[in-house]
């Protein structure tokens, strides 16, 4: 769909930014997802985010005027994605996340030493390493300010995979144990999709390749055959033990 009386998208782009940018505490602005990487489609959101030192407040973004909902601090939860805001500008939709620089650097510092913590998230099936934020900043396209381009880290490709691998070991394990015996499909399949996405996060892992969100995970580390592994799934024992089965062989040849 299109939209004649919009601004043009850098216009647009550079508008935002620019008004992003004179938010108090903030360092930075950046362009993410789909826009950022040049996968969009023309109907794709706007996925921003603001990097701040400080004294963020979102009631300065809020009283900006543009439509949506604008969440505080803390609203996304206690971890390294810790809020922003769904906004209508301009016709286009728009989200805006928080990076507390204080944050972002002490991750980038964890992830040079190969260490990093599991979180959770809405919307994501596998949850989030810390490091997430890390890659942002590998991948994402600087619009106002200056911030690091890491290169993905020689003791996190070492200390990554087998971590995500044993999560989903023990995700299927449970599976067995807790889903097969009663026929409990849905739950199988929940547990296959999400012992599939941490495989992903291992495969990649491996590969040095950052990883921003789940939405082409599975394509990137060639495990989407797990679409069909789901689809035969039947609530019966046998059947059920047979798709777990080959899932963790799926899982192995990704390795």
């Amino acid at each position: 769909m299109t939209h004649p009386t919009h601004m043009p998208d850098d216009m647009f782009l550079g508008h935002v930014a620019d008004r992003l940018a004179t938010l108090r505490a903030v360092q930075a602005v950046t362009l993410g997802g789909s826009r950022a990487d040049g996968t969009h489609t023309p109907d794709s959101d706007w996925d921003l985010a603001v990097y701040y030192r400080g004294g963020f407040d979102p009631a300065e973004l809020r009283a900006v005027g543009w439509p949506g909902e604008v969440f505080e601090i803390g609203d996304w939860g206690g971890g390294v994605f810790n809020g922003g805001a769904w906004l209508r500008i301009d016709g286009r939709r728009v989200d805006v996340h928080y990076r507390d620089l204080d944050v972002v650097e002490h991750e980038l510092a964890e992830a040079r030493q190969g260490r990093f913590h599991w979180e959770p998230l809405m919307f994501h099936l596998a949850g989030i390493p810390s490091y997430l934020v890390v890659a942002e900043l590998a991948v994402n396209r600087v619009l106002r300010g200056t911030l690091p381009r890491p290169a993905y880290p020689e003791a996190l490709r070492a200390a990554a995979p087998p971590v995500w691998r044993e999560r989903a070991a023990l995700t299927l394990q449970y599976a067995k144990g807790a889903y097969v015996h009663s026929g409990q499909a849905a739950e199988v399949a929940g547990a296959l999709a999400t012992a599939a996405l941490q495989t992903a996060h291992a495969v990649l892992a491996a590969r040095g390749a950052w990883v921003t969100n789940e939405k082409r995970l599975l394509r990137r580390a060639g495990l989407r055959d797990i679409d069909g592994i789901v689809a035969g799934l039947r609530p019966e024992p046998g059947a059920l033990t047979r798709a777990i089965t080959e899932a963790e062989r799926l899982f192995e040849a990704a390795a």
